[in-house]
């Protein structure tokens, strides 16, 4: 009985230490990264785009085709930001960097889904994808241990799925580039208080 009881307590150690080993690499993994700061500022960027390209008098089917096209840039602008804010964009040296990653690509997937939307429902499209984009921050509040991430993970596609309903896509795509603005802000002060 003693030795299982040395055996949990062992273990209980084991597991209290790994977990606090964990936590230090999320903790390392915002630091490094800034909590994503530079993809969220290049998304402010791709979100402006996308309401120019929705505020145009075009062919919903041309405005939904251009939408997926101005999305493009956003690794390429983000690696951009990440030099002007010093951030190590492949932050090799902590493996959550990698993880991140692998949350980003899983996005990829999900846009299968608004390309289906894309011709059966055309007028819906921008709905979906901001959904899509606002449901893939969901992991990355537990990497970077952001509250900024858990709430705009759970507003972001409510409110596309109630604006979407109601409103022309220009107006949701004006909104998420007004929330796009205000997450970078609370990423800043997020950062600040890492580095406090």
């Amino acid at each position: 009985m003693q030795r299982q009881s040395i055996l949990n307590n062992n273990t209980t150690m084991t597991f209290q230490e790994s977990t606090a080993a964990l936590n230090e690499l999320r903790r390392d993994c915002a630091k490094q990264q800034k909590k994503g700061l530079h993809f969220i500022l290049a998304s402010i960027f791709i979100w402006a785009a996308v309401w120019i390209v929705h505020l145009a008098a075009l062919p919903i089917e041309t405005k939904n085709l251009l939408t997926f096209c101005v999305a493009c840039p956003l690794l390429p602008l983000a690696w951009m930001i990440s030099k002007l804010i010093n951030v190590d964009f492949q932050g090799k040296s902590n493996p959550l960097t990698s993880l991140g990653l692998l949350f980003s690509v899983n996005q990829i997937l999900y846009i299968l889904i608004a390309m289906w939307v894309f011709s059966a429902v055309p007028e819906k499209m921008l709905m979906v994808y901001a959904m899509i984009f606002g449901a893939h921050l969901l992991p990355y509040s537990w990497v970077y241990q952001s509250k900024s991430y858990m709430l705009m993970s759970i507003l972001v596609p409510i409110l596309a799925l109630v604006v979407g309903l109601i409103a022309q896509p220009h107006v949701l795509a004006g909104i998420m580039f007004g929330l796009e603005i205000a997450f970078s802000i609370a990423l800043v002060v997020e950062n600040k208080a890492l580095e406090s």
